[in-house]
This record gives C-alpha cells, sequence and structure tokens, in this order.
C-alpha cells in the first residue's frame, strides 16, 4: 500500500467551497462522446434542465441544447443527477411524479437527444425522490432512493430489454440502519457495483460491494470496502469513482475535514475489492473537504476540494501505473478570478481526456462548471460553461387588474394592481445576481420618481415616474474590493443616496449624488461611479436616516472599522460628500451577543403621545431578542430609554412607527420558520410612554410566509412577506390590524417559511404606487386600490 501527496506542478490559483445541498448549475455532470452534460435542478419558476455542450470547430464549448422532461413541472428537480454510457443518456427528477422522483431515458436522434421512456418504480410514495443517485453501465442501470424506509436508503436495478429498462431488483443491506442514506452515490462497471452510504454510523460511512452472478441473476453484496479506523464525521463514500477495475472512495472529513481518498483493486474475480493506495493532498488545509468529490477514468482520477484556499477550492489530477498500479504523480488545478464560496470541485467527472469541475456557489450560487482537457500528460486551463439565465419576462404598457377570481397575469392578489413588471435580468443584474432592499426618490426639480433597487452586488436605477413603463437607467456597483453579498440596503437624504451591505468585507458607505440621473431616457444605461465613500465602516447590515435631522445610523456593522457593537454607529450627514462619523449607541442588554446589536432601527424627531421626549431624536431598533429605544439627541452622550421584549421571540428584525408616533408596528424574522408561531405575526407596540412600551396584540396573518420588511403609509401597512408577497393591511383601528389585500410576487409553490419572494417595499411615492422587490423575479410596480394613483 503507498501514500501518495500531491505535487504541484501548476501555478494556477485555485478558488471555491461547498453549499450544503446545492443544486445550481454543475449539481451533476457527464461526459459522452465529445459531449458534456450538466444538470440543473434548482428552478422554482420552471423545470429543471439538463444542458448539452459540444465543442465547435473554433474550440470552444457551447450549449447545444437544454433538456426537460416532457411532463415536467416546476420543482420537479430534473437535472439532479445525470449518467451516460454509450447512445443513453440518463436525467433524474427526484420531485417528480408527485415526490416520487424517477428518471428520463433520452436517446441520440440525427445528432440531438430526444426522450425516449422514463423509469419509475412499481410502488412508491411521494417521499421516495428516487434518483438521488444514478450510473449505468451496458445492460445496467441503478438509481437510488436515499429517502427510503427512514433514511435507510434503497437501489433498484434495472435491465436493458432490447429498447426497454425492466426493473430487476433491488439492493438494500440488512445492517442498515435510519439515515445512513445508502444509494448516495453509486459507481458501476459491467458487473461490478459500489454503493456509497457516506452518513453511515456517526457518518464515518461506508461503501458497499456487489457483483453480478450470472448464474443466478442476481446482484450479491460481497461486503463493506475495508477503511482504516475512521472516526465520526469522516463520510467515507461522499465521494466515490470507478473505472478500468479500479475505484476511489473519497473521505472529506477525514482528519479534521482535511480529507482523503483511498483507492482500491477491483480484480476480475468476485472479491472483495483490495485498499491499495491513500491519497492525500498537498497543503493539509482544515476544512478543506478533500474527497467531496471522485472521478476515476483510464488509470487516473481527480479529486475535488472544494473547501482549501479559503472556500475557493482545488482539485488534484493523480496518475496510476497501470503496470505497478502505483499512484505516481499528480497535478494541481484550478481558476484564476473566483471568488471566496464559489465551490469549485464540489464535482468531478472525467473521462476520454476531458475533465469537468463545477463550482455551484460561483456567479453567487447560479453555479459554473469549467472543462479541462488533457494535452501531453498535463492538463490544460479549465474553460467556463454556464447556462443561460432563465426568469420571467418583462409585463409593461399596459395595467393588470386584480380580477375577480383573484388574479393579475400569473400573479394572485386581492384589491391590489399590477401596474409593470420588470424582471432581474432586465435591470442590469450579471447572471445569479438577486434584488432585495428598495428605496425611494423623488427628483425635487422635474418630479421624477426614481426606484432605487438593491442587488447582489450593485444599486440600480429605475425611473418608475410612468409606472406602467419603467425605464432602467443604469447601475451603481458594490464598491471596488467588496464582495457580493444577499445584503444591500439604501436611503435618501438631499438628493443623496447612501448604500451598505452585510456580509461584504469592506464595502464601507456609499455615497451617490441622484441628481447625475436628470437627463437619462435609458437609451444608454449607465455604469455610475460614486461619488464619496465613508470607510469607517466595512460591512453593515442596514442604514438608518432620520432626514429631518442629518444623520444616518448604520446598524449591524461587522468585518472590521468602527462596528459600535453592531448598534447605532452615528454619521453626520448634513454635507453629503463629505460624511463624518458622530458616535455610537449600544444597549447591550439586547442583541443575541449582549452587544447592541441593532438588526434595523427607524430613526425621528419624536411628536408622540409622551411629552418627555417631544423635540427629541429617538431611534427604534430591532435588536434581535427586544425592542430598544434611544434617545440619540445628544450624539457625544446617547442614553437607553427602555427595551421590550414579548412572548416566543426568534430574531427582531425590523419595524415602522405610525404616523401619530402612538405605535410601533414590528415583525420577527425566525418565528414562523422555528415553529415560534403557526402563522406570520406582526407585533403591535403601544408606545405612548416610552418608557415602558407595551405589546398591545400579535396579529397572525392567514398564512405561514415569514415577513420581513414593512412600513406605514397613513392608515394602511405594507408588508413585504417572502413568498407570500406584498400584504396590506388596514390600520385605521391602530391596535387591531385587518387584512385587506395582497400581491403574490411568487406565482409558483407554497407559502411556507422559506426566505425566497419579496425582500422590501417603498410605498411613500406621492403618486400612490408602491414599487415592491422580489429576490429572483425582480420589480414590481402595484397600486393598492386603497390608494390614488396621480394619472
Amino acid at each position: 500500500m503507498n501514500i501518495v501527496r500531491a505535487l504541484l506542478l501548476t501555478g494556477v490559483a485555485l478558488m471555491v467551497a461547498l453549499p450544503a445541498g446545492a443544486q445550481s448549475f454543475g449539481n451533476a455532470m457527464a461526459i459522452g462522446a465529445d459531449e458534456v452534460f450538466v444538470g440543473e435542478p434548482e428552478h422554482e419558476m420552471r423545470p429543471g434542465l439538463a444542458y448539452v455542450f459540444r465543442k465547435g470547430a473554433d474550440g470552444t464549448w457551447a450549449e447545444v441544447q437544454a433538456l426537460e422532461a416532457s411532463d415536467g413541472t416546476p420543482g420537479d428537480r430534473f437535472g439532479m443527477q445525470v449518467a451516460a454510457d454509450g447512445g443513453v443518456l440518463l436525467v433524474s427528477a427526484t420531485r417528480s411524479h408527485g415526490g416520487r422522483g424517477g428518471v428520463y431515458v433520452f436517446r441520440k436522434t440525427g445528432g440531438m437527444w430526444t426522450e425516449a421512456g422514463t423509469l419509475a418504480l412499481e410502488t412508491g410514495s411521494p417521499a421516495d425522490s428516487l434518483g438521488s443517485g444514478l450510473a449505468v453501465s451496458g445492460e445496467w442501470i441503478m438509481v437510488s432512493s436515499i429517502t427510503r424506509n427512514q433514511g435507510r436508503g434503497t437501489v433498484f436495478v434495472f435491465r436493458r430489454d432490447g429498447n426497454r429498462w425492466i426493473q430487476h431488483s433491488q439492493l438494500t443491506p440488512a445492517d442498515l440502519e435510519a439515515e445512513d442514506r445508502f444509494g448516495y452515490h453509486i459507481a458501476l462497471e459491467g458487473d461490478r457495483a459500489l454503493v456509497a452510504a457516506p452518513l453511515s454510523g456517526s457518518m464515518q460511512g461506508a461503501v458497499y460491494s456487489y457483483r453480478y452472478d450470472a448464474a443466478g441473476d442476481a446482484w450479491s453484496e460481497t461486503g463493506r470496502l475495508d477503511t482504516p479506523e475512521l472516526a465520526e464525521g469522516t463520510r467515507f463514500g461522499m465521494g466515490l469513482g470507478m473505472a478500468d477495475g479500479v475505484a476511489v472512495v473519497g473521505a472529506p472529513g477525514f482528519a479534521g475535514a482535511q480529507g482523503a481518498a483511498f483507492a482500491y483493486e477491483v480484480g476480475d474475480e468476485g472479491e472483495l475489492p483490495a485498499r491499495s493506495a491513500t491519497l492525500l493532498p498537498l497543503e493539509a488545509e482544515d476544512r478543506g473537504q478533500f474527497g467531496v468529490s471522485v472521478a476515476v477514468s483510464a488509470n487516473s482520477a481527480w479529486i475535488g476540494a472544494p473547501g482549501a484556499a479559503g472556500f475557493r477550492g482545488r482539485v488534484f489530477s493523480y496518475e496510476r501505473d497501470a503496470e505497478t498500479g502505483e499512484w505516481t504523480s499528480a497535478q494541481k488545478l484550478g481558476v484564476e478570478g473566483l471568488d471566496r464560496g464559489a465551490f469549485f470541485a464540489a464535482g468531478v467527472v472525467t473521462a476520454g481526456g476531458i475533465a469537468v469541475g463545477s463550482a455551484p456557489g460561483d456567479d453567487y450560487g447560479a453555479g459554473t462548471a469549467f472543462v479541462f482537457e488533457r494535452d501531453r500528460g498535463h492538463w490544460g486551463d479549465g474553460v467556463k460553461i454556464v447556462s443561460t439565465p432563465v426568469g420571467m419576462d418583462a409585463i409593461t404598457g399596459n395595467q393588470v387588474d386584480c380580477s375577480d377570481e383573484g388574479e393579475a397575469a400569473a400573479f394572485g392578489c386581492q384589491e391590489v394592481d399590477l401596474l409593470s413588471f420588470l424582471p432581474v435580468q432586465e435591470m442590469g443584474a450579471n447572471r445569479g445576481v438577486e434584488t432585495n432592499d428598495v428605496w425611494g426618490w423623488t427628483d425635487p426639480v422635474t418630479g421624477q420618481e426614481i426606484a432605487i433597487v438593491g442587488m447582489t452586488d450593485q444599486t440600480t436605477f429605475v425611473d418608475v415616474s410612468n409606472p406602467y413603463a419603467p425605464v432602467y437607467l443604469g447601475r451603481l456597483p458594490m464598491t471596488p474590493g467588496a464582495n457580493g453579498a444577499v445584503w444591500r440596503d439604501m436611503k435618501v437624504y438631499s438628493d443623496h443616496v447612501f448604500v451598505v451591505s452585510d456580509g461584504a468585507g469592506a464595502h464601507g458607505m456609499q455615497v451617490f449624488d441622484l441628481t447625475r440621473l436628470r437627463g437619462l431616457d435609458g437609451s444608454a444605461p449607465v455604469t455610475f461611479e460614486m461619488d464619496a465613500l465613508y470607510d469607517r465602516i466595512n460591512s453593515a447590515h442596514n442604514i438608518v436616516i432620520n432626514e429631518e435631522t442629518g444623520f444616518a445610523y448604520a446598524v449591524g456593522s461587522s468585518a472590521g472599522g468602527d462596528t459600535c457593537g453592531g448598534g447605532l454607529h452615528m454619521i453626520d450627514i448634513r454635507d453629503p460628500g463629505n460624511p463624518t462619523f458622530a458616535g455610537c449607541f449600544a444597549d447591550a442588554t439586547t442583541g443575541r451577543q449582549r452587544t447592541g446589536y441593532s438588526h434595523d432601527a427607524q430613526c425621528i424627531v419624536y411628536r408622540g403621545p409622551d411629552a418627555d421626549y417631544q423635540g427629541h431624536e429617538i431611534c427604534f431598533g430591532a435588536n434581535e431578542t427586544a425592542l430598544s429605544i434611544a434617545d440619540v439627541t445628544d450624539k457625544e452622550n446617547p442614553v437607553a430609554v427602555s427595551t421590550a421584549s414579548y412572548p416566543n421571540v426568534a430574531y427582531t428584525h425590523q419595524g415602522w412607527i405610525s404616523e401619530d408616533h402612538a405605535w410601533f408596528y414590528m415583525d420577527d424574522e425566525l418565528d414562523e420558520m422555528g415553529g415560534n408561531v403557526e402563522f406570520t405575526r406582526t407585533l403591535v407596540w403601544d408606545i405612548s410612554d416610552l418608557d415602558d412600551p407595551i405589546l398591545a396584540k400579535e396579529h397572525l396573518s392567514d398564512n405561514r410566509a415569514i415577513d420581513h420588511n414593512l412600513y406605514v403609509v397613513g392608515n394602511v401597512m405594507y408588508q413585504s412577506n417572502y413568498v407570500s408577497g406584498l400584504r396590506v393591511l388596514d390600520i385605521s383601528d391602530p391596535g387591531n390590524p385587518v387584512n385587506v389585500g395582497y400581491f403574490d410576487t411568487v406565482p409558483y409553490g407554497e407559502d411556507e417559511p422559506v426566505f425566497n419572494g419579496s425582500w422590501s417595499n417603498f410605498p411613500f411615492f406621492e403618486s400612490g404606487i408602491v414599487v415592491v422587490t422580489s429576490g429572483k423575479e425582480g420589480l414590481f410596480l402595484v397600486r393598492y386600490r386603497g390608494s390614488n394613483l396621480v394619472p
């Protein structure tokens, strides 16, 4: 038995990391004759897809087909696994057929792949998710359901009969326990099969060996593969490959998640494959996860370490001497220019001098893949392949009324009409980019109404003066050196927008003069540079502005700079182009870490019923664990006024004050997801006495969606509640909100407590329109019938 460490033969930089359960482009891959197949199962708006790429005469790899199931439905997870052998291509769809799953068979006709049949179980249940693992070799297909029998898992064997595939048998080891996930990976070659159960034991993992006995017409278990002593969490079998009588098994949790892989000689007889070598990466990196992915072909093996290099990832190609059986050399490969968290080599395949590595975190989670070709014993640089972004079509030109049946176009609604819709891709967004926050600005000179739309890596400006024909004007990219992130927040003061981003590294607070948008008609959208950068913060979750006083408050600051414990980082913006630090405030009795961390806040000049604070500048903070009220009139000596908690706290998120300053409406972002409450909950606070805020009511909606950002205009509250979209509540009786309307921005799936859909809304334009962002979908312009739209 020999131990091989990877030898550094190239200087290529490597970058990526592994999101659990990623189902983006590159989730599954296979190689055929001069073709590469890539699955993309994560399509909530439409059925999943599997793409076919071929190399053209000019040497570039290009998409030639996008396959989908003939009976596909949104969320079917078509493309979860792909496998190819000869003229057969298999694509699994684990949530098709009511959750039972299935495998679609494609054959090549006239140079194109066409659907030729489906593999399904004779009996099954909605929890089966058939197609979790998939392999084909000659006349055999093996396909697994890793959820069957309380997660023990089962492999179903199909055999070719002419042009049909007939269910032959099933494999289920007797020693399986619940949640072992037998069938997570399957390696199949001729009459030999290896099946992984990487969560077996306490996630030590196991791989079972099988051989087909022609005399008995049965696949027989020959035992478990021999391993060294495995610690809990080793996950032996998480990566698995076999070809030409050689098998390699990955164990990414080995040695503190540095990872390892083990090679086996399969042999021609029926004996158990013999362990022959241990393969290790050159650099020992904690959480490198070497062995998450494995592919074997013609005495070579590709082993991925997607957690290496700061979760940028790398892959090692090993070579084996066919005569001696020794593993003799290795080459380290990667991709330049990937961001942290792109997860290159989360999946790998190799065959016939071609190899492909996936990067499921690249392009902000949309996923990419890279094709490598071998020349004179060495692998060249990877060539990027991607899918074409799939989104909804724009809706412009005419208002779409909410019908009596509760629908406007494809969107569910009540008392809210659709004025127009711009999908993400029509607002200057790169692949994988989603919307998040939104704010607005009205030009005091021209009267133009401008929507300021936050996105993963930029701020976008859309002229909504004609709400039936919104115009994309341009974009302000994130700060150079920052990284794209889920969170971006903007507020406006004195014709300037102030922009922060959380989880973005050294982003700071951008300042942009909105008057630069005057005269633009959208015919040539502009990429702008910021006018100023405030760098005493790095990342911040939100920016709060009191337009009456000219002070901004960065909250939830992190990753360097003056974080103020995550509380109020106070900034004087009265000279917008020259922001200056004004002080800190944090109530250390609040926040999960008791640092006074504030997730969001609203700061106002108070004119409510409490005479003690008339004319004071008061901030209402949503501080993870409680409502925090502070007097920040004196920036050098801010004072904690009070805090208030409430039943079943999960994550105090955001809120907005009533126009008479007597009530504060607040949401908890995680109470629905955590099961703390059954339905979407809005917390209604009586703040007539700021020293003693009282929870007057917990208003429950009629669905389970997560509530996010809410705002109040007069007697109407507008809530952005993720997958349930925009929700409208009448607060004429402020202590007893009433649901009066909605517009569902996510026209697929159920209103479950998940993080998709409407992030925020801006209902403060004088025209009465409400602009609503919805993550993957885009920007909606709607009108609640209880408000007035200026013609």
